[in-house]
């Protein structure tokens, strides 16, 4: 959406707050939870088709995931929003080359998964079930990909996972409804409504979900790479983990942006991977 008509909604919510904070705070909500992309498209199939594709169930919630076979750890891919696990293609071939087992996943409402809906608590709920159905040893997470899966470490502490890597990761939930709520132009009322509708919903403020604050309580060993020009997620949420995150290491990029998509980056990846 362009910001005219962000900006436009954002007026519209706000003006419905002016009778109903509540009906505004669902409307945002379920507005700030719809991702806008994330489907494939037909040239990625191709690509997707050469794994081994199996759908697994978190609730009623089918979750796409690729399985290309190999012998060494089981890595799995958490990709971010409005995004699929086409996003991993080149640093598949890489870990192919290598005979990584390599699992991917498509997270709630993107790519061939199921749900009309998207939040990083849900995604984190389907990353547990893939990582334990594939007994993961590494997992690989961009975007929000890597704070739902710092979210299902902390809640699971799954013993097979040794590493984390988070490649531009937001560190935690306010700046994600800041953003948001600044780029609409929510006022106060949609602001507050917005909090509470989550405290119903999640048994917490916002605040709560801090990925950097969880994460000082996971002991897998940790690689943050972020880059100092990301425009999506800030340098200052890299920081953030590297103060909390006490096993794990900081990379920090320039000229890569959010999506770090580069060779430099791929081979920190695998020093990481061969520490």
């Amino acid at each position: 959406m362009n910001q005219n008509l962000l900006k436009r909604i954002g007026f519209l919510l706000n003006l419905i707050s002016q009778f109903s904070s509540k009906l505004a705070a669902k409307l945002a909500i379920l507005l700030f939870s719809k991702p806008q992309k994330g489907r494939l498209k037909g040239t990625d199939s191709p690509f997707l088709k050469s794994a081994t594709q199996e759908v697994l169930k978190y609730e009623d919630i089918s979750i796409m995931t690729y399985h290309w076979k190999g012998t060494k750890d089981t890595i799995l891919l958490t990709h971010g929003w409005e995004s699929n696990s086409y996003r991993w293609k080149d640093l598949i071939k890489i870990l192919k080359k290598l005979d990584y087992n390599i699992i991917s996943i498509d997270a709630p409402a993107h790519g061939n998964s199921g749900s009309k809906i998207f939040n990083a608590l849900l995604y984190s709920e389907c990353i547990n079930v893939v990582a334990k159905k594939f007994n993961a040893n590494v997992i690989i997470g961009h975007s929000v990909g890597g704070m739902a899966s710092v979210f299902c470490q902390h809640k699971y502490q799954l013993p097979s996972i040794k590493k984390l890597v988070l490649l531009g990761a937001p560190s935690n939930f306010t700046g994600i409804f800041d953003r948001y709520s600044k780029m609409m132009g929510y006022n106060k009322k949609v602001l507050n409504a917005m909090n509470q509708y989550v405290l119903k919903k999640f048994n917490h403020l916002p605040e709560y979900f801090s990925a950097a604050r969880f994460s000082n309580e996971i002991s897998s060993k940790g690689l943050i790479i972020h880059d100092k020009k990301d425009r999506i997620i800030p340098y200052n949420d890299a920081l953030d983990f590297k103060n909390h995150y006490s096993n794990a290491k900081l990379i920090s990029t320039k000229g890569f942006g959010h999506g770090l998509k580069s060779e430099k980056v791929y081979n920190h990846i695998l020093e990481f991977l061969n520490d």
